[in-house]
């Protein structure tokens, strides 16, 4: 079992920053990869970003490049997602999720997830 803790949402202006984090704890996660979600209300969950535990690969969701960028410590099993430029469109709760199979975007590939962190971008 994994287990996954977010932390860092909050409340921001459009334009501004936020840093999310997800302690992971349990089983050894060098052999999973981490990814982040996120869903607005009346939206399906989406992918954000995933990054390979070991090698640190990753990649974005088209609405995340250039503006996210996700990493890992491994030293703390924690993983972070750096959000900036943010925009109210990205408004929703975010997830931390965990899979045994890289390059996964279904949500439904990954078996680990946390409770989520709410971000709010106002305009």
């Amino acid at each position: 079992q994994v287990q996954l803790v977010e932390s860092g949402g909050g409340l921001v202006q459009a334009g501004g920053s936020l840093r999310l984090s997800c302690a992971a704890s349990g089983r050894t996660f060098s052999s999973y990869a981490m990814g982040w979600f996120r869903q607005a209300p009346g939206k399906e969950r989406e992918f954000v970003s995933a990054i390979a535990w070991t090698s640190g690969s990753t990649y974005y969701a088209d609405s995340a490049k250039g503006r996210f960028t996700i990493s890992r410590d491994n030293a703390k099993n924690t993983g972070h997602l750096q959000m900036n430029s943010l925009k109210p469109e990205d408004t929703a709760v975010y997830y931390c999720a965990a899979t045994a199979f890289w390059g996964q975007t279904d949500p439904n590939e990954y078996d680990f997830w946390g409770q989520g962190t709410q971000v709010t971008v106002s305009s």
